[in-house]
């Protein structure tokens, strides 16, 4: 056998590192269009599963749309407002105080807890829903509130969502509307009607700080109009409040 030579030798070696360069990037291309498989799987199911929650949302607001008439709300009723800056419970001078005897089921405004109700959350169920005297407090901040019936908890929570999410993005409302649960032992709704929406009304001097004449403004429903809840919100904005600026 022939002997071989120092050049052999290092073009066997060049050979096969040449060998390994060409095996490493097979590899290098291998693991990376298992990464981009990967990447494009996961990226199509977080589109397929945003679509499908978008789908769900929109198949709810139109269960909210249409006929406003078939709503069957009744005319909004200003009620005498009272109450404004007048807090009960821990931290005041009538601690013990902390349920109030309101005029109207519900109440569109009066006396109420030295807290609001600060949660992020803007549905609430029979389980976690605030004291209605916080809420009230919510009301002098801005807030609109819709009330429901509890029996309508589980059936409408899909339409309870996606309605405060597009409520709560109107300029109007600055993300100041609360979906929650009326306690019916506290009184009832109108013959027929599941649900009421209250505000807080008052005219306020944005830059003063100023406020005049303030009203109650409530209104009875029997169903859900996506339409008569941005109308609402749009004649009683969370600007018209006696404490607008506050959380």
């Amino acid at each position: 056998m022939a002997r071989e030579t120092t050049r052999d030798r290092r073009e066997r070696v060049a050979a096969m590192q040449a060998q390994a360069k060409r095996s490493e990037r097979r590899r290098l291309l291998l693991v990376v269009g298992a990464v981009v498989v990967v990447l494009a799987i996961i990226g199509g199911a977080v589109a397929w599963a945003i679509l499908g929650e978008q789908n769900k949302k929109d198949a709810a607001l139109a269960g909210m749309m249409g006929d406003v008439t078939a709503a069957a709300c009744d005319p909004i009723i200003d009620d005498p407002a009272t109450g404004s800056a007048d807090h009960v419970g821990p931290g005041t001078s009538a601690p013990d105080k902390v349920q109030i005897d309101y005029a109207t089921a519900p109440p569109s405004s009066g006396q109420h807890l030295a807290q609001p109700a600060l949660s992020e959350r803007r549905v609430y169920t029979v389980a976690d829903a605030p004291a209605i005297e916080a809420l009230v407090h919510n009301l002098e901040h801005g807030y609109t509130i819709l009330w429901y019936d509890p029996s309508l908890e589980e059936s409408q929570a899909s339409q309870f969502a996606a309605l405060a999410e597009r409520i709560n993005a109107m300029e109007e409302s600055q993300n100041k509307f609360i979906i929650t649960p009326w306690d019916t032992s506290r009184g009832a709704f109108p013959e027929g009607k599941k649900y009421a929406l209250t505000h807080w009304s008052a005219d306020v001097n944005l830059q003063t700080g100023e406020i005049g004449e303030q009203m109650g403004k409530r209104q009875y429903c029997g169903g859900l109009n996506v339409t008569v809840v941005e109308d609402f919100v749009k004649a009683y904005p969370w600007s018209s409040a006696p404490e607008p600026g506050a959380a």
